[in-house]
């Protein structure tokens, strides 16, 4: 498949994320990354943006997509055949649900949506059982919008926030290429 995979300002979740893209080129894929305009560019206790940049580069082979320029050709160029958002913070979530388009990632995503293609989340965000919670539900009920497995990550310290489960991503990408979605049972 050829996938687009695009990280926002979850910094503390680069490292599982890039584990992740890392499996899905292993796995054969050919991944083009895209991130947000300070995804792309912020140095935080979690490594300098130059350094995160190259990790990345080497994992993909492909250069970065990282404005808005370069990113509206996604889909009439049909490039990719998921698009997948790991991590997608709260931010981004907002945007995607309200149809704003001012970053590299939400204009790819409103680009790639235009073909009726997956695309594919994975939440990272300390308020996903706060504000972000009614984006979350918004997107789980638009077309072509599909979830990486998610739960509370710190119930006890960070009683809001959820993350994605970062070992399902390639599944759930193949999975929502197929137009499924990961189902888990409890009981």
């Amino acid at each position: 498949m050829n996938i687009g995979y695009c990280l926002t300002g979850s910094f503390c979740t680069f490292e599982k994320s890039m584990e992740a893209l890392e499996a899905l080129v292993k796995a054969g894929h050919n991944v083009t990354p895209i991130m947000s305009e300070n995804a792309y560019s912020t140095d935080t206790r979690f490594g300098r943006a130059v350094d995160i940049q190259n990790k990345i580069i080497q994992i993909t082979g492909n250069s970065i997509i990282h404005t808005i320029e370069q990113a509206e050709p996604v889909g009439p160029k049909k490039m990719f055949d998921v698009l997948a958002i790991v991590p997608c913070t709260g931010n981004t979530l907002a945007k995607l649900a309200n149809g704003i388009t001012d970053t590299a990632v939400t204009m790819a995503t409103k680009s790639h949506l235009r073909n009726n293609r997956p695309v594919v989340i994975g939440i990272s965000t300390n308020d996903a059982l706060g504000a972000a919670a009614k984006n979350i539900g918004a997107l789980l009920n638009y077309k072509n919008y599909y979830f990486v497995p998610y739960a509370m990550d710190n119930y006890v310290l960070k009683p809001k926030s959820m993350v994605c489960d970062f070992t399902q991503v390639g599944k759930a990408i193949e999975l929502a290429e197929k137009g499924e979605e990961i189902i888990k049972k409890i009981y």
